[in-house]
């Protein structure tokens, strides 16, 4: 009986010592005196005891990878500190177990190679502006160095881009002095518009005396009147400040002007005295 009972025992512990499970989203990798074997999938597997070995269990699900911010220069030699992140999987676990000793330090070291590589092909601006296009550019090389390893990176997000304090504070005069150029262009604009109004509006009124002249001579007397009077208010309004100054008059038209004027407020004041005779 007793041996009967000691077989049992033993095929329990050979059948417990054989089984292994694979968690979903795991492989692993089964050495048989020393060499590879299989590949264990998800799921309840056997192997045998003492000769074969489970030597690695590890994850094909989707990781990621923080790239500590790096101090890269680019191609016009302003140096700026990158964060970026990997995110990657693997592809064959055999590759990645034995085809590389530390599979995340020397991802963490060509990422880092890498990203200084294709920065310091790009100015400071490219690499602000075309951000995508460097992700695309660093992703194709990655994944041709990895290739080998049994992973596939899978997208390379750049997270920030840190510009030393003196070229940050340039880079802020830059765009204050656009900023300050586009609202001069735009007040340009618009004197310009509104100069182009008055003119427009100058030319109407002098069609429009041009046709009244034409039309009706004597108007030509009002308007040699409105102009002496016009030039009269405005030199009262320049000798009104304190300070010196000179005016230049045309001799040839100036007599004539202000003898007009001279009549007219002359026969006005005329008619208002004889109308204040008439009234006493």
């Amino acid at each position: 009986m007793e041996p009967i009972i000691f077989i049992v025992l033993v095929l329990i512990g050979y059948a417990l010592g054989s089984a292994k499970l694979i968690n979903q989203g795991n492989e692993a990798l089964v050495e048989r005196l020393g060499r590879y074997h299989r590949k264990l999938k998800p799921g309840l597997n056997f192997i045998v005891p003492l000769v074969d070995q489970v030597v690695m269990e590890d994850t094909t699900r989707e990781q990621f990878l923080d790239i500590k911010p790096q101090n890269v220069i680019t191609q016009d030699n302003i140096y700026v500190e990158v964060d970026a992140i990997v995110y990657w999987r693997i592809r064959d676990i055999e590759k990645s177990f034995y085809a590389i000793e530390d599979l995340q330090g020397a991802l963490t070291q060509v990422t880092t190679t890498t990203l200084r590589e294709i920065i310091a092909q790009n100015t400071l601006e490219q690499t602000n502006v075309s951000r995508a296009e460097m992700d695309t550019a660093l992703l194709d090389q990655l994944n041709n160095i990895t290739v080998d390893w049994g992973i596939d990176i899978l997208r390379l997000d750049l997270q920030s881009i840190t510009l030393p304090e003196s070229v940050r504070k340039s880079r802020e005069e830059e765009q204050a002095a656009v900023i300050k150029k586009r609202a001069l262009i735009t007040e340009a604009e618009g004197e310009k518009e509104a100069a182009i109004k008055k003119a427009e509006g100058t030319m109407a009124s002098v069609q429009i005396i041009s046709q009244a002249l034409r039309s009706n001579p004597d108007t030509r007397d009002i308007l040699r009147y409105l102009v002496a009077q016009d030039y009269v208010d405005a030199s009262q309004k320049l000798g009104e400040s304190n300070n010196a100054k000179i005016i230049f008059v045309d001799p040839a038209n100036s007599t004539e002007m202000f003898h007009e004027l001279i009549n007219e407020s002359l026969t006005q004041e005329g008619n208002g005295k004889k109308h204040e005779n008439g009234n006493t």
